[in-house]
C-alpha cells in the first residue's frame, strides 16, 4: 500500500533541527521546569531539598540525574491537587486514571497545557500520515481516562473531521466504518483486532472499508499484531505512546515511513532510560526504565518521573529525535488489561473488603479469543466456610465481581473457594498472577 511521505513545509521546523539546537531548547526548557517546580509545588521543593539539589545546579542536561525521582506514589500521596503548580481555577481540565486503593491518579492541565498537548497529538496523526479533511474514527474510551479526548482533541488541531465513537458497540464500529467511511482509526490494538473479526462475522472483508491507517497505543502490542492487523484490515498500523501522567497519549510516536519505534517529541519531554534497581542513568541504546521530565507543563510538571516502561532509547530516523524500542515489560507487578492498568493490590484491597473473604487470592489473565480474560479466585475465611452455603458464595462472587468493574474498570469472572484451595509456594505464599498470555 502506498505510504504517505511528508511534503516539504509539512514538518515542524523542530522536527529536522540539528541536536545541538534540540539540546539547547531542551536545557532552557528544563531550567524552567524545575524553578517552575520548585516555586510552586511543596512536595518538589520538600524533595528537592532533601536531595539537597536546587534548580540553579542544572547547568547541562546531564545534571538531571542530581534530581529526585516522581513516583505514582507521590501523585497518591498528594491526592487530589496537591502536585499541581498553578491555582486551581487556572486548571482548564482534570483527567484521572485508577489507583491501588480506589483513588484515581489525577492530572490537570491549564489552557496553554491542552493546546500544547492537541497540538502534539496532532503531530502525532501527521506522523502516523493523517492529513486535514481525513476523517478520523476514536475508538478510545472517553471520560476520564484521557485517550479518547487526547485522540479528539488532536485530531480536531490537525483538521480532520472527528468521529467521537468512543469504545465498545462493535457492531455499532463497523457500521460507522462503512457509512462514514474514515481513513483513520484510533484503538486499542487488541479492540481493534476485534473489530475486525466484527467485520468477518458480518460475512465483509476488513480489507474493503475506507481505513487506511490505524494508530494504536494505550497497551504493549508486539511486531507480530502489527502484521497480524495490517494483513486483515489492509491498513497501516502505527504505535503511539503515552501516558497520563506524563500528558496522555502523543508523548511519542511512530512515523508511517519508517514504524521503527514511537518518536519521542522531544522539544516537550526529556526521556532517560535508568537501571531500574539502582537508579543509575544509562547510555542510549540500553534496556533499561523509561524515566521523564516534562518541559513545558504549566499545571502539572513532572520531573524525572518512573514509567515502570522496560525499553531502549535509540538514534533519530525518520526525524530529528530520539525513538524509543517496544516496550518490553515492566519493572513492578502492573498488569494491562484492555488498555487498563490493574495493580494485584487493588483486587487485593477489594477482596478483603468482604467480611467473609480472606487475603488469600490469585489473579487467572489468558486470552479469550482476541481479548484478555481475568478469572479471580479468593478463599473464604476458615470460620466463615462452615456456614456459607453455595448460595451465598455465589452472591459473594457476583458482589466481587460488580466492586472490580465499578473500582477497577475491567470485567472478571469470579471463583469464591473453600479454604486453602489456592495453590502455595513452598514458602507459604500464594502465587497472586498467574498471566498466561506471556506463555
Amino acid at each position: 500500500m502506498p505510504v504517505k511521505q511528508p511534503r516539504p513545509g509539512e514538518l515542524e521546523a523542530i522536527e529536522t533541527a540539528s541536536r545541538d539546537e534540540i539540546q539547547s531548547l531542551q536545557l532552557q526548557r528544563l531550567r524552567w521546569t524545575l524553578q517552575h517546580a520548585y516555586d510552586n509545588v511543596p512536595h518538589y521543593k520538600k524533595a528537592f531539598d532533601e536531595k539537597g539539589v536546587h534548580p540553579s545546579d542544572l547547568k547541562q542536561l546531564s545534571d538531571l540525574s542530581k534530581f529526585p525521582f516522581t513516583t505514582k506514589k507521590d501523585l497518591r500521596d498528594n491526592y487530589p491537587f496537591g502536585l499541581f503548580a498553578v491555582p486551581r481555577e487556572q486548571v482548564s481540565r482534570i483527567h484521572a486514571s485508577s489507583g491501588t486503593t480506589g483513588k484515581p491518579t489525577v492530572v490537570g492541565y491549564t489552557k496553554n497545557d491542552i493546546d500544547t498537548w492537541a497540538t502534539l497529538v496532532a503531530r502525532s496523526i501527521r506522523a502516523a500520515g493523517g492529513r486535514a479533511g481525513d476523517i478520523l474514527h476514536v475508538a478510545y474510551g472517553y471520560g476520564l481516562f484521557t485517550g479518547g479526548l487526547g485522540a479528539h482533541y488532536g485530531a480536531e488541531k490537525l483538521g480532520c473531521t472527528v468521529i467521537p465513537m468512543s469504545g465498545g458497540q462493535t457492531e455499532k464500529q463497523v457500521q460507522l466504518i462503512r457509512d462514514f467511511k474514515p481513513d483513520i482509526i484510533m484503538v486499542t490494538p487488541s479492540y481493534m483486532q476485534v473489530i475486525v473479526e466484527e467485520f468477518v462475522r458480518q460475512g465483509l472483508d476488513p480489507r474493503e472499508s475506507s481505513l487506511k491507517v490505524g494508530i494504536f497505543g494505550a497497551e504493549p502490542w508486539t511486531e507480530a499484531m502489527r502484521h497480524e492487523i495490517e494483513n486483515k484490515a489492509g491498513i497501516d498500523a502505527v504505535d503511539i505512546y503515552g501516558l497520563s501522567e506524563v500528558m496522555g497519549p502523543g508523548v511519542a510516536s511512530e512515523c508511517i515511513e519508517t514504524k521503527d519505534g514511537p518518536v519521542i517529541w522531544e522539544d516537550h519531554f526529556y526521556p532517560e532510560i535508568i537501571d531500574p534497581e539502582t537508579g543509575e542513568v544509562l547510555p542510549d541504546g540500553s534496556e533499561g526504565e523509561l524515566v521523564f521530565t516534562s518541559l513545558s507543563k504549566e499545571a502539572l510538571p513532572i520531573i524525572r518521573y518512573r514509567t515502570r516502561d522496560l525499553t531502549r532509547l535509540l538514534a533519530p530516523t525518520a526525524r530529528a529525535f530520539r525513538r524509543m524500542g517496544k516496550i518490553v515489560g515492566r519493572s513492578d507487578d502492573m498488569l494491562i488489561i484492555r488498555g487498563v492498568n490493574v495493580f494485584p493490590t487493588q483486587i487485593e484491597e477489594i477482596v478483603l473488603q468482604h467480611a467473609k473473604l480472606s487475603g488469600q487470592y490469585q489473579i487467572n489473565v489468558s486470552r479469550d479469543g482476541l481479548l484478555d480474560a481475568v478469572h479471580v479466585k479468593c478463599e473464604l475465611q476458615p470460620l466463615a466456610a462452615p456456614a456459607t452455603g453455595e448460595k451465598e458464595v455465589a452472591e459473594i462472587a457476583r458482589w466481587l465481581q460488580q466492586r472490580i468493574k465499578t473500582l477497577v474498570g475491567i470485567s472478571t469472572t469470579v471463583t469464591v473457594l473453600r479454604p486453602d484451595s489456592i495453590e502455595r509456594t513452598l514458602t507459604g505464599k500464594a502465587r497472586r498472577v498467574v498471566d498466561e498470555r506471556k506463555a
